[in-house]
């Protein structure tokens, strides 16, 4: 007779082993029908199964568990991009320039600012691309500004094409998009290749010529990341007394930062005394205030950087603005108009003259345009309709979901050649059930509260009108195509003095805040005026509304959320699908008082049958 002597581990007390257990006599016959025997093979061999079983448990788990972190881990690097990694992105305060001499001391994006230290970076650069910063925006859209003071590549023969090439290769045409207002930046846009969507970071592209077929970006110099749009410093406007800047990302809905966390930071931050700072006076909305920086001989180029600090967290938003010490109005030789009007506009060539040419006929003086982009005859309409006597002015604002930050640019840019503005869209015609032909110049300024001087916004109240069961736009316009609205009138829009716009040019749906120590607004019966807004095109033209809202505040078509919410369309879902029955809807009340009216100012009879004079 003998102990067992080999020993193990339980898996649930690691303090118990098979040696604690009580020696039994054994026999050479395991079979033996001694009951002690038996009830102690019985017992061993099950609790060896046993830890067996839970080994094995245990290893598949730290495996699955292994697994799993190992996937975590790579999609979080490759698809995550956190806020500090965008407002420390290396397009901050840079640009490219192939010339060290370039006079632009606020940016250069050569280098890197990390811990203090300038890191080269590198990336394409091709033959004769194009000293460039890029934006990337939404929908994959990538936008490509030409530095101050670089030069296009000389065309080989007519009219240049450009081309987008990124760090993999991939290419995409680069479409000109226009000219930002100062200093003079020509712009193009491309798209991000599919190819690219999961890589990160995004780095930025080369434009090049289309006819450099065999441009690669194999030959390294330096570059940067993309900069987000999620996050950017984007124009600016002097006046006077302080410095206007735009500012995306910083401030939300409802919830400004107070001012006291920012400075304007004016030159290049990366190098040493070269950059000026100056306290943030008013922080509202993307608007942000700061005084006039006293500049030091590192800062003379007529070109300055400008940006906006984040104090607590010693950090300075990527910027494409730049400062200037002279004060931009629109026209100041011209004498200062009693009534202006200012939109925001994507792709309204067919619809502009109709819209100028009926506010002009009562009272409207000048036409201010805020281009966000587009890409139809709108540059051709805007040309005839000044050779033609009207006054239109149009602003390329290429950034979006920006209306607020451009009605509060306007309030700046044309304070000193407009008395009033009038916010409408040029789906949005003012009218008074009380006039009557012949028409008057006078018909809208004769409501303005001129000898009310403590009176400084007027807000209309709008009246809906939907399809009318058109089902394309009515040539003859809008006002004619359109006779059938809903009965409850909803929102108001503005026409605002603009020497009482408050200071913070907080403004929200067409309507601004006033100096309240001074100024009220008030509301106007819809009995004296009202603004047809025809909001429900027929779905052609209503469809195009889901490429992307203007506003800031106001939830994108195709994003799945509040889908209650006024901004919405009742009955229409995330998708750009016509609704069943589309052209009946919103159709309660007959009104076709704007449509007689205006068939008595602009409508005659020509050689081409009956015809408005917008028509041709």
């Amino acid at each position: 007779m003998f102990s067992l002597k080999k020993s193990f581990q339980s898996t649930e007390n690691p303090n118990f082993c098979v040696t604690h257990l009580p020696i039994f006599p054994y026999k050479s016959n395991p079979n033996s029908d001694t009951p002690t025997t038996a009830l102690y093979f019985k017992f061993f061999f099950s609790l060896q199964e046993k830890m067996r079983r839970r080994v094995r448990t245990a290893f598949l788990f730290a495996l699955l568990v292994v697994l799993l972190f190992t996937f975590v881990s790579v999609y979080v690097a490759r698809n995550s991009i956190t806020k500090k990694h965008v407002l420390n992105s290396t397009s901050d305060l840079r640009t490219r320039s192939k010339d060290p001499g370039f006079p632009n001391l606020a940016i250069r994006d050569d280098h890197e600012k990390l811990g203090g230290q300038l890191r080269t970076r590198r990336v394409s650069s091709i033959g004769n691309s194009v000293a460039t910063v890029a934006i990337l925006f939404p929908d994959w859209e990538v936008f490509v500004i030409v530095s101050p003071g670089a030069a296009l590549p000389t065309p080989d023969s007519g009219d240049e094409e450009y081309k987008c090439l990124f760090e993999n290769g991939a290419k995409s045409p680069a479409n000109f998009s226009g000219v930002l207002a100062f200093p003079n930046r020509t712009t193009f846009k491309c798209v991000l290749p599919n190819s690219l969507h999961s890589r990160r970071p995004f780095i930025q592209p080369a434009l090049i010529r289309s006819s450099e077929t065999d441009a690669s970006p194999e030959n390294k110099q330096v570059s940067s990341e993309l900069i987000r749009w999620t996050t950017i410093a984007y124009e600016s406007f002097s006046t006077e007394n302080d410095v206007v800047l735009f500012v995306k990302g910083i401030n939300r809905q409802l919830a400004n930062k107070p001012p006291r966390e920012f400075n304007c930071v004016f030159g290049d931050d990366g190098e040493k005394n070269a950059a000026v700072r100056t306290a943030v006076t008013s922080s509202n909305q993307e608007v942000f205030r700061c005084h006039h920086p006293k500049l030091t001989a590192a800062v003379t180029s007529e070109r300055i950087k400008i940006s906006l600090e984040i104090v607590p967290k010693n950090t300075v938003v990527p910027s494409v603005a730049y400062y200037t010490p002279r004060r931009r109005t629109l026209a100041s030789q011209e004498p200062r108009s009693l009534l202006c009007a200012c939109t925001m506009v994507y792709n309204v060539a067919k619809f502009l003259r109709e819209w100028v040419m009926y506010h002009s006929r009562i009272g409207v003086e000048k036409f201010i345009l805020y281009d966000n982009g587009s890409d139809d005859e709108l540059a051709m309409v805007v040309e005839e309709l000044n050779h033609e006597g009207f006054n239109v002015t149009t602003l390329f604002w290429i950034w979006p979901k920006t209306q607020e930050a451009g009605f509060s640019h306007a309030a700046l840019y044309a304070n000193q050649s407009c008395t009033w503005m009038m916010y409408v869209d040029v789906d949005e015609f003012v009218f008074s059930p009380t006039w009557h032909r012949p028409s008057s110049s006078k018909l809208l300024t004769s409501l303005l509260p001129i000898s009310k001087r403590s009176i400084g916004q007027l807000q209309i109240r709008c009246n809906e009108f939907g399809p009318s069961n058109q089902t394309s736009h009515p040539v003859e316009g809008v006002t004619q195509g359109y006779t059938c609205r809903r009965k409850v009138h909803e929102r108001h829009k503005s026409i605002v003095l603009l020497d009482a716009v408050d200071s913070s040019l907080e403004n929200a749906i067409h309507h601004f805040e006033v100096k309240k120590s001074f100024f009220r607004s008030i509301h106007v019966s819809m009995e004296d005026v009202v603004v047809n807004h025809y909001k429900y095109q027929a779905w052609s033209e209503f469809r195009t509304k889901f490429r992307r809202r203007v506003s800031a505040n106001v939830v994108d078509w195709k994003r799945a959320v509040n889908p209650t919410s006024k901004d919405r369309t009742p009955g229409l879902g995330f998708e750009p699908i016509e609704p069943e029955g589309w052209a009946e809807k919103f159709c309660e009340v007959r009104d076709d008082r704007l449509k007689l009216l205006t068939q008595d100012w602009f409508g005659s009879n020509t050689s081409h049958g009956y015809q408005m004079a917008w028509q041709r």
